[in-house]
C-alpha cells in the first residue's frame, strides 16, 4: 500500500501520486512516502521516480536484513528493527523497516506491521507540525517510537527469567532445561538487533551525514542512550540466564549423583550376601552350623544381616552415606 504525504508551503496534504516537481533541488516541499508490503508496480517508484540504487531497493525489498546504515550519494539507506506485536509464536521477534532519507524526503519500506509508522501516519492526517521539521526529524520520530516499543517487550523477557530463576531454586528435581533455552533464544534475538542497531543509531548521533542537522543529531543522542540501556539488560540477561543454566545443571548432576552413590551402596551390600547365598544353595555337602538343618536357614540368614550392618556402620564411618 502506498501513502504519500507532502508539505507544501506549511500545510499537510495526503496525495495519491508523487509530482516530480517535489523532488527537485530548488524545491521547498518535505515528502514522505510509506510502502506498507508495496506490490511489485509500487516498488517501482523507488527505481522509476527516486532512482534509488539497485542494490538499497533489492535490500529493501527482501524480507529480512540486519540493522545497517548506508549512504548512497544524495540520499542515506538505513534498515531498522521494530518489534513485531503479531507474533503467533508469543515468542520475541522484530520485523525490519527501511528508510531512504533524501535532502527532502523520507521513504519507509515495510510489511504493513509497523506500530511506530502507522502511528505517525495517523498523527499527519491531523496536524503539519510532523513534517514542518524535515524528513530527518520525522524519521527520528519513527526510530524514537520503535526504540520506545522495545520497553514493554524487555519486560516481559525479565518477567520470563524470573520467572526461571524462581523454579530453579523453588523446584530443583524439575527439568527446566527447555524453559531456560526458550528464554535464552528470545535475548539472543534481541541482542543481534539491538547491538548492530545501536551502532547504526550512534551513527545518526555523530552527524556524519549532511542529512542529519546538529538538532536532530541531538535527538538521535536520546534514542542511541535509551539502546545502550537495552543492550547492556540484554548482555545482563545473557549472563544470568548461563548462570541459570550451569546451576541447573549442576543441580541435576548433583541429584544424579545422590542416586548412583544410593545404587552403589546398595550393590556393594548385596555382593557379599551373593557369595553366600551362592555357596550355600549349592547342591553339594557343605560345613553345617550347629541346631541341626533346621537351623542352617537362621544361621545364613543371621549372618547376611550381620554383614549388612557391619558394611552399613563402616560406610557411615567413611562418611559416605
Amino acid at each position: 500500500m502506498l501513502t504519500v504525504f507532502v508539505n507544501l508551503q506549511g500545510q499537510v496534504r495526503k496525495a495519491t501520486m508523487i509530482d516530480p516537481a517535489w523532488l527537485r533541488p530548488d524545491s521547498t516541499a518535505n515528502l514522505w512516502v510509506d510502502l506498507a508490503s508495496p506490490a511489485e508496480e509500487e516498488a517501482r517508484i523507488l527505481r522509476d521516480v527516486f532512482h534509488f540504487h539497485e542494490l538499497s531497493i533489492e535490500d529493501s525489498l527482501a524480507e529480512v536484513h540486519h540493522p545497517k546504515i548506508e549512504t548512497y550519494g544524495e540520499y542515506l539507506y538505513v534498515i531498522l528493527h521494530g518489534i513485531d506485536f503479531q507474533s503467533a509464536k508469543h515468542r520475541f521477534a522484530t520485523h525490519d523497516t527501511d528508510f531512504f532519507l533524501g535532502r527532502n524526503y523520507l521513504v519507509t519500506v515495510h510489511d504493513g506491521t509497523s506500530r511506530s509508522i502507522q502511528r505517525l501516519r495517523d498523527v499527519c492526517q491531523r496536524s503539519s507540525h510532523v513534517l514542518d521539521e524535515g524528513p530527518a526529524a520525522l524519521m527520528h520520530r519513527i526510530v524514537d517510537t520503535m526504540v520506545d516499543n522495545y520497553g514493554p517487550e524487555v519486560e516481559k523477557l525479565a518477567e520470563k527469567l524470573d520467572q526461571v530463576e524462581q523454579q530453579v531454586f523453588d523446584q530443583p528435581r524439575k527439568n527446566l532445561v527447555k524453559a531456560i533455552l526458550t528464554v535464552k533464544r528470545d535475548v539472543a534475538a534481541l541482542r543481534r538487533v539491538v547491538l548492530p542497531e545501536r551502532d547504526v543509531v550512534s551513527r545518526l548521533a555523530r552527524r556524519e551525514f549532511p542529512s542529519i542537522s546538529e538538532q536532530v543529531s541531538y535527538r538521535f543522542r536520546d534514542v542511541y542512550d535509551h539502546l545502550v540501556r537495552l543492550s547492556d539488560e540484554s548482555m545482563l540477561f545473557h549472563d544470568r540466564l548461563s548462570s541459570l543454566l550451569d546451576a541447573h545443571l549442576a543441580s541435576v548432576s548433583n541429584r544424579l549423583n545422590q542416586v548412583m552413590k544410593v545404587l552403589t551402596v546398595i550393590a556393594t551390600i548385596f555382593m557379599p550376601l551373593t557369595v553366600l547365598t551362592g555357596m550355600w544353595g549349592m547342591n553339594i555337602p557343605l560345613p553345617g552350623f550347629p541346631g541341626g538343618e533346621g537351623a542352617q536357614f537362621w544361621w545364613i540368614f543371621g549372618i547376611m544381616l550381620a554383614t549388612s550392618a557391619a558394611m552399613l556402620a563402616a560406610f557411615r564411618l567413611r562418611r559416605w552415606l
